[in-house]
């Protein structure tokens, strides 16, 4: 047999990799085998072990068995600097950066060469000058971290993996935390990084984005790898299914709505921040009984404000809100909730679970006090844990088990696990903040169709969504904002590129 030739060996392989956490097989005897200088995505549900096997790759956990060639040669990677000396950088979901330093100290940092910094500031910031000009990555080597947007953090993160010599990267879920334009900026860079004879790995569950940057695909379910296919001679439904283990419906099925009477009303209501800057600037709109109506924007333009006050998390500094006719802007979270209005925050795990607490603690977070949860004074343990298996068989929780820590379920499931919490409390009017970020096409489908339901139980929803394409499947009517004002609403079937202008702050005329 002939020894393969230097462009025919992979970037990187993995031969029989295997992983267990106690009970957890993560990663059954996986194989894969990565072409220099491509773009290879791995896909799969929350849970499947992909991002278990980066983190064997990157040296953060260590494999039970199996091998790891790298340029064709074995390799045992104890850490993640063996990792980085072999060449493979990572950028992780949650940016590892010191948001008081600047770009150029976070780039060091690590690599500094001693006490007298041996190569010096002045010869690390020419080095990082080459590599932002040579990939397109520009961004200011003095500017503080803090200051700095999400897409530049990001930035930040793939030029100290090349600064360090990566030249295999993996990124985990690079897209979850950006705005569209961002993420068609990452893209851009990832196809320049490619043809500079780059290898890239991208852990993902968004097929538009594995159909419109990769070269090949591997599909992860439940711990194996059951798939992989050139991305040019496969497609989204083909990959869903394979993700998921049945058809999987891509897009939203709902009848037209029927609108009935006002349930929310906003009336002029500005909003500001702690210092004192106006988030939301005099807005107004109306949510009727039975319609979803979608927020659409770029992160940032006041949408988290909005659904804030509205919820009571916020108190507005001027303007109304009305509940079924009654104004509520003055009243706290746990007194809306008694009025009818239930909450998804945008920030599952800020401000919808408790990630410390069972599963079947967060089950009731806010509803405590019901009387069916109280046994005289105290809570009702048994009537709760009851109550919260029903939710998790109603609602497909894995695993299905109300004594698991929250941190442990996957995104998705936390997620299901808020939306049981709101949506089973039959509220009048349901506030929704990105409700399927970080979750996997499966779980997806199951919340899309939950959110159809109850429209069609006659439920005012106010939904807001950074995917475009979540917004115009789901909403009955779109509000688009632009820094704190509702610039229009497009009609019913406007298309990607008006909504796009509008969220950008250019007026419907210029989309025509």
């Amino acid at each position: 047999m002939n020894a393969p030739t230097a462009a025919s060996t992979p970037a990187i392989e993995l031969v029989g990799i295997d992983k267990r956490f106690g009970p957890v097989h993560a990663n059954k005897n996986i194989n894969l085998s990565v072409a220099k200088g491509s773009i290879h995505g791995i896909i799969g549900e929350n849970g499947a072990g992909k991002s278990t096997l980066m983190s064997i790759l990157y040296g953060f956990y260590h494999a039970d068995s199996g091998q790891i060639l790298v340029d064709g040669k074995e390799i045992r990677i104890t850490d993640s600097q063996t990792a980085i000396q072999a060449g493979i950088g990572m950028v992780h979901q949650h940016f590892m950066l010191v948001e008081n330093f600047s770009v150029l100290e976070n780039v060091m940092l690590g690599v500094e060469g001693g006490p007298l910094l041996k190569r010096g500031v002045a010869a690390v910031r020419a080095e990082l000058g080459r590599i932002e000009r040579e990939y397109g990555l520009e961004v200011d080597p003095d500017a503080l971290i803090e200051d700095l947007p999400v897409g530049k953090q990001q930035r930040v993160e793939i030029l100290k993996a090349l600064y360090r010599g990566a030249e295999v990267l993996i990124l985990d879920e690079p897209t979850g935390v950006l705005t569209p334009a961002e993420a068609d900026h990452l893209f851009r860079m990832l196809a320049q990084l490619k043809a500079q004879g780059k290898t890239v790995i991208l852990i993902t569950h968004k097929l538009r984005e594995i159909m419109a940057i990769t070269d090949t695909v591997s599909v992860m379910r439940r711990g194996e790898m059951v798939a992989t296919r050139k991305t040019s001679e496969t497609t989204m439904a083909e990959l869903a299914e394979l993700m998921v283990g049945r058809r999987v419906l891509l897009r939203v099925e709902k009848d037209e709505a029927k609108p009935g009477p006002v349930i929310l009303s906003v009336e002029n209501l500005t909003v500001k921040d702690a210092r004192g800057v106006t988030m939301v600037d005099n807005v107004s709109f109306q949510v009727r009984a039975g319609e979803i109506v979608g927020i659409a924007g770029v992160a940032g333009n006041g949408q988290s404000e909005l659904l804030e006050a509205i919820a009571g998390i916020r108190k507005p500094a001027s303007g109304r809100i009305l509940l079924n006719g009654e104004p509520v802007e003055r009243l706290d979270p746990a007194k809306l909730r008694k009025k009818g209005l239930a909450h998804v925050p945008e920030d599952r795990h800020h401000m919808g679970l408790v990630l410390a607490f069972e599963e079947y603690e967060n089950a009731i977070l806010g509803y405590q006090d019901d009387p069916k949860y109280l046994k005289g004074p105290f809570l009702d343990i048994d009537a709760i844990r009851k109550d919260a298996v029903a939710r998790i068989e109603d609602y497909d929780i894995r695993p299905a088990d109300p004594r698991l820590k929250t941190a442990n379920f996957s995104g998705g499931n936390q997620q299901k696990i808020v939306l049981a919490r709101e949506i089973e409390r039959d509220p009048a009017c349901l506030l929704v903040g990105q409700p399927t970020r970080g979750v996997d096409i499966g779980a997806i489908e199951f919340i899309h169709k939950r959110l159809v339901a109850l429209r069609d139980q006659g439920k005012a929803i106010l939904l807001v969504s950074v995917e475009l394409d979540e917004i115009r499947s789901l909403s009955d009517r779109i509000l688009v904002m632009f820094a704190g004002t509702i610039v229009g609403e497009p009609a019913p079937h406007a298309g990607e590129q008006e909504i796009g202008l509008m969220m950008a702050g250019i007026g419907r005329e210029a989309a025509e």
